[in-house]
């Protein structure tokens, strides 16, 4: 039966910090304090934040799946309650995942509040957390990757501890993606949102998918996977790359589709500041807004981490070419920079442009290029 208002609280450590790390957290009902429901588990070696971020998020999972409309989720980390709140930037690569995987469950709530509460009021979930630790402590190893959906997710060991891009890793091949944006539409060149509209390839973007196939084979004569979001535009670039590569399937995968924009989907950005001035300008201020019956950043960031970690576990050592659009590779590129949200609006990502990234399996990351149109010169 599902209960309308609840409490979660939650907690994570790590028997050094980095060490074996373990979270816990409990749901009540808020009327009744009753507990509805516990969560705790071992997450191998990490971090005390990534810790306490992985409780929150296992903490709002079960209120979710308990039904809950209202949840107060209290906690004793500082950060990740002013994180959450927004008044704290997550300068952390490694933490910036699992906040958009929390405020995309935030979002399925109508309303949550975060407090921070001292150690001693959070003995329920802290003694949850404790036990996780111990049993972290007696594996030495993380039953899933310990630090969540990100790129570092690939691993289970902390950013902060993966070595750099250039240091030497005998032992270790990258996984490459090739992220290639959708080749020009009629709305690529009316410069209009085209988010879930499936607005077909121009004659001009399929010249731009053959150029783009060729300069690809060129890149990786050897690749595992192409994948494409569901989109035409994007299956018919895809498509163009299999042949060229010597046949491939293509696999469609949803969570690299483009942002939804609701309301604003078709039109130019001086009609949207034209109709919504003020929705324009808090979406522009902040990822976790969306456009009107749309999706926001935070959300589209959540699930395209978790698939670029996917692709890390299902592909360790080989190449794959993933085709999308612009929202879904500028968050794949600011995770994979470190950036900051800003990033989001000065990057300009033009059609059918190549961007190529090596991840490792210790948390490394090497942007090797960013929006190669080199291919597109002579058309």
């Amino acid at each position: 039966m599902a209960v309308r208002a609840v409490v979660v609280e939650a907690d994570g450590g790590s028997r050094g910090n980095p060490g074996p790390a373990g979270y816990g957290a409990v749901v009540r009902d808020r009327n009744s304090g009753e507990v509805l429901a516990e969560r705790s588990e071992a997450i191998g070696t990490t971090t005390n934040n990534v810790a306490e971020y992985r409780g929150l998020i296992a903490g709002l999972e079960a209120a979710a799946e308990l039904g809950a409309a209202e949840v107060e989720a209290r906690l004793d980390s500082k950060l990740v309650v002013e994180q959450m709140c927004g008044r704290w930037q997550i300068k952390h690569p490694g933490l910036r995942p699992l906040a958009a995987q929390a405020a995309a469950l935030v979002d399925r709530f109508e309303r949550v509040r975060f407090s921070w509460i001292p150690r001693e009021r959070n003995k329920h979930a802290d003694a949850l957390a404790n036990a996780a630790m111990d049993a972290a402590a007696g594996t030495g190893t993380a039953t899933e990757p310990a630090a969540g959906p990100g790129i570092a997710a690939t691993t289970g060991t902390d950013p902060a501890t993966a070595k750099p891009s250039w240091e030497p890793r005998p032992s270790f091949t990258a996984t490459r993606l090739i992220l290639v944006r959708h080749g020009e539409t009629e709305w690529t060149v009316q410069q209009r949102y085209a988010g879930r509209a499936d607005v077909p390839l121009s004659d001009t973007g399929r010249a731009q998918a053959r150029a783009t196939a060729a300069r690809v084979a060129q890149l990786a004569p050897s690749v595992a996977a192409v994948l494409s979001s569901p989109l035409s535009r994007c299956t018919a670039t895809a498509e163009a790359i299999a042949v060229a590569l010597g046949d491939l399937p293509v696999r469609r995968q949803d969570d690299w589709i483009e942002c939804d924009f609701g309301d604003w989907d078709g039109r130019t950005f001086a009609e949207v500041r034209e109709g919504w001035p003020g929705e324009l300008d808090a979406w522009l201020a902040s990822t976790r807004i969306a456009p009107p019956g749309g999706e926001s950043f935070v959300t589209v960031g959540a699930r395209v981490a978790k698939a670029v970690a996917e692709l890390g576990r299902a592909y360790p050592g080989e190449t794959v070419v993933v085709v999308s659009h612009v929202s879904p590779i500028k968050l794949a590129l600011r995770d994979a920079l470190a950036a900051n949200d800003a990033f989001l609006h000065r990057l300009y990502l033009d059609a059918a442009g190549i961007s190529v990234f090596d991840m490792w399996p210790d948390g490394g990351v090497a942007v090797r290029s960013v929006n190669d149109t080199a291919h597109l010169a002579a058309l």
